[in-house]
């Protein structure tokens, strides 16, 4: 609720530094895997876990999160994200083997899930009477995030220049510090509070292993194949669990996940937009590194270096969104990124994916793809706040991001495939397989829009016109 008391700009800042940390996170680590490697004498599968660890505890714990913190307030599960993100980046800086370090990142992902969707549920809070702040400020969140991913490959390759691998873990401690202090500053106790709500135990543990099951056998996938009696366990669990969890919650008088959601035709059309994007942009970046890096040459810190018009174009664009929401309503935004973000992918992988091709050549798919991502994502989260009570807020955003996660798994592992083909020009032509399949998802997306989400009138409350 925003008032005088609880100024919003502070409430955002503190919600930005929670999405800062948690999107760092996802690819400041890649650069220091070699380093870590010789250090702690990790195998090639340990180091894969340092990465896929934190994005299966991420990922498994979101819907949870989203659960307590409409139950317990999401101040309180925000601030306890805070402190258990704070306490695993102290273990991973001081790990002394490749087993606590992939607990401990884990641990990270876990901290990452209770950050994630108590924040939205956050600005959802603070912005309730005003749905175009809200829409703007959900634009710089996403900015936040944005570049904090791009920016990872740069920060971690300047980091491990200067320091060891240890550093990308310690620099998460003082940004969780602040974002601790400033939200029990500014951020009101009752916030998302809804006491009544049972916590649905069953529900809970059955997604924890469905989820699990799903996104660890397509975290191994890439490396063990279809055949293998773990990736085929996995998602026999994720198929049994995932039956059960449906009956369980279409029975349940509190159900963790309220079936009802998926019948609104924008909450559902909106959750399948971010998978696509999500299955697109992660899978692309995983590709795109391994071009640059294996197929091409490039240090680790010039590869990064390469992703700098990525933060540029992505800030200008969220930007432009949380201008554009308002105005036009949330439809447009979706529509015209998915097209830019297709546009992107398509000039990509006709003229920046070869043997030969020069960072001019690459540089109008780089600054589209993001450039799309950046106009889409905002109004993508809004409109999934928008249609909801504000009591479900924790966990529609935790359905998204969710959502969202498993997509970006299964890309990194479908054009990871792709992109592992034997042979540099078969490798290549796998990864331009890879930007023409994202074109086309990115096509189905602005369909999507078009379809599922409602258009909305241009005034600063956002209702919604009758079709």
């Amino acid at each position: 609720m925003k008032t005088d008391h609880t100024p919003s700009l502070a409430i955002l800042l503190a919600c930005s530094f929670a999405f800062i940390i948690v999107q760092l996170d996802v690819t400041i680590v890649n650069v220091a895997l070699p380093q870590i490697g010789r250090e702690l004498g990790a195998s090639v599968t340990d180091l894969q876990w340092v990465v896929d660890a934190y994005t299966l505890g991420f990922a498994v714990f979101l819907l949870s999160a989203g659960a307590l913190g409409d139950k317990f307030g999401s101040r309180r599960i925000f601030m306890t994200g805070f402190a258990l993100f704070t306490a695993a980046s102290l273990a991973c800086a001081m790990a002394p083997t490749a087993l606590v370090l992939n607990i401990a990142r884990a641990l990270q992902g876990t901290g990452a899930a209770l950050l994630v969707p108590s924040s939205l549920a956050i600005l959802n809070t603070a912005y309730a009477d005003d749905k175009a702040m809200l829409a703007k400020a959900i634009a710089w969140w996403t900015a936040a995030g944005g570049v904090s991913i791009a920016a990872g490959p740069v920060l971690g390759g300047l980091l491990l220049s200067v320091s060891g691998w240890r550093s990308i873990f310690w620099v998460n401690i003082p940004i969780c510090i602040a974002g601790f202090w400033l939200t029990r500053r500014v951020v009101p106790a009752a916030a998302g509070r809804d006491p009544h709500r049972a916590l649905d135990l069953a529900g809970q543990l059955l997604a924890i292993v469905a989820l699990t099951g799903l996104i660890g056998a397509i975290i191994e996938f890439e490396s063990l194949g279809w055949t293998h009696w773990l990736v085929r366990t996995g998602f026999a669990a994720a198929i049994v669990a995932g039956a059960l969890f449906i009956r369980v919650e279409a029975r349940s008088a509190a159900p963790m996940l309220p079936l009802p959601l998926f019948r609104n035709a924008p909450f559902s059309g909106a959750v399948l937009f971010g998978v696509l994007m999500n299955f697109s942009y992660y899978g692309v970046i995983f590709v795109l590194s391994f071009y640059l890096q294996k197929l091409r040459g490039f240090s680790v810190l010039h590869a990064g270096l390469v992703f700098l018009p990525l933060t540029a174009t992505f800030i200008l664009s969220n930007i432009v969104s949380g201008w554009m929401a308002p105005r036009t309503g949330l439809r447009l935004p979706m529509i015209a990124g998915a097209l830019i973000g297709a546009s992107g992918y398509a000039l990509l992988g006709w003229q920046g994916i070869s043997s030969e091709a020069t960072f001019l050549q690459m540089l109008p798919g780089l600054a589209l793809i993001p450039a799309g991502m950046g106009l889409a994502v905002p109004a993508m989260t809004t409109s999934i706040l928008s249609g909801v009570e504000r009591r479900q807020a924790g966990t529609a955003s935790a359905v998204l991001n969710t959502a969202r996660q498993v997509g970006g798994a299964a890309g990194v592992a479908v054009f990871g495939a792709l992109a592992a083909a034997d042979g540099s020009l078969r490798a290549l032509g796998g990864i331009q397989q890879a930007m023409a399949v994202s074109s086309g998802l990115l096509l189905i997306a602005a369909l999507l829009a078009v379809a599922c989400i409602r258009p909305f009138q241009a005034s600063n409350t956002l209702k919604v016109q009758p079709r």
